[in-house]
């Protein structure tokens, strides 16, 4: 068996209406659609895999980076030899970056790769890496950005009545985060991802006004969000700490993880390698009694391999992180669902589930 094409599938879907986004702080603003970026690995034997990159603006020069320089080294190449493949791959584009783009475009291939292999051995991915501890797994709500406390009031609201057991905001004003705090009740974890906003001194002073409202995690309070020293200071001031979406490859968590930055560490599966780097981030993390948030801002094969991961070897603490948006399609259509604050694993070949053609058709980017 030998990797015979790898095609890039770019989505634009649009928002329910009257659901746009507010204020985006992960593109424009007044954001109308979010865009995805799938990736089909196909072998000589026909069997396909399915990976995802994370997306939105960032979409399509990481596509640039797939087509032109990882599919090339990988085409002709065994797909069940992951490990090797990937770091030979790394070796050979490194002097093009160690992160952004081409990172990207890795993890969403190794993704692939993995349901691929699960495909051909006829079982699920997290059979592959052991076996599953668990079945399902706890999800928290990823709020898109309002701007606004009575918008925020109801969008928790909705998420804490659908059974989730914490609300994540991507607000950075204590009104909105007040508001959060008093709608949620003191029962519901709340975290608040401000995109890397502040310097460490900004974060130390603020991270001291959001103390009373009893936060889960403060995350990426600090640009850039490689200064780990940064981090280490603002959860020097009383909130714990969340952080590791823009780290990438091994070495660079092992430094987060040194540096005593973070209560929670957040690989990305579709930034920082994929399902192969996500597992080794667990293993590096349990060393640094550090608990794993998956960072899964995505709804594709991402968080499929993220959940396939976190099936062997998550902690009690682990939860998934479940993007609350009112699309007008999702990649799955129905067949991935959110019940009573858990989602459960697939249990079919690969990753489980393939995406829905239909979807791939209406809303493919030509």
């Amino acid at each position: 068996m030998i990797i015979s094409d790898i095609t890039t599938f770019p989505l634009r879907i649009p928002f329910a209406p009257g659901t746009e986004s507010a204020e985006a702080v992960w593109g424009p603003k007044g954001l109308k659609a979010v865009d995805s970026l799938l990736v089909r690995v196909t072998t000589d034997e026909g069997t396909v895999g399915w990976g995802e990159s994370f997306g939105f603006t960032g979409a399509p020069i990481t596509r640039e980076a797939i087509d032109g320089a990882i599919a090339p080294a990988c085409l002709g190449r065994d797909p069940l030899r992951i490990v090797p493949l990937m770091h030979e791959v790394q070796r050979k584009l490194h002097v093009f970056g160690r992160s952004g783009p081409l990172m990207h475009g890795l993890s969403a291939v190794d993704i692939a790769l993995w349901d691929i292999a699960g495909k051909a051995a006829d079982a699920p991915v997290h059979q592959l890496l052991g076996g599953g501890r668990h079945a399902d797994l706890p999800c928290y709500a990823s709020l898109d950005a309002y701007a606004d406390p009575d918008l925020v009031r109801a969008a928790v609201r909705r998420a804490a009545d659908s059974g989730f057991v914490g609300v994540k905001l991507h607000e950075k004003e204590f009104r909105e985060i007040s508001a959060a705090r008093d709608e949620a009740g003191p029962d519901v974890a709340l975290m608040v991802d401000v995109n890397c906003a502040w310097t460490p001194h900004q974060a130390s002073a603020i991270a001291g006004t959001l103390r009373p409202l009893a936060l889960t995690w403060l995350e990426e309070p600090v640009w850039p969000p490689e200064n780990f020293a940064g981090l280490a200071q603002v959860r020097g001031a009383g909130v714990p700490v969340a952080a590791g979406e823009n780290v990438s490859t091994l070495l660079g968590f092992q430094r987060l993880l040194d540096s005593s930055a973070v209560d929670f560490v957040q690989p990305s599966p579709a930034k920082a390698g994929g399902v192969t780097e996500l597992c080794k981030v667990f293993t590096v993390a349990a060393l640094h009694n550090t608990p794993v948030m998956p960072h899964t801002f995505y709804d594709g094969p991402g968080l499929l391999g993220a959940l396939h991961a976190a099936a062997v070897l998550a902690t009690g603490e682990t939860m998934i992180e479940w993007r609350y948006f009112d699309l007008e399609a999702q990649i799955y259509g129905g067949a991935l669902t959110v019940r009573d604050g858990r989602v459960r694993v697939p249990q079919g070949p690969g990753l489980g589930l393939d995406p829905d053609p239909d979807v791939i058709s209406t809303y493919r980017i030509r």
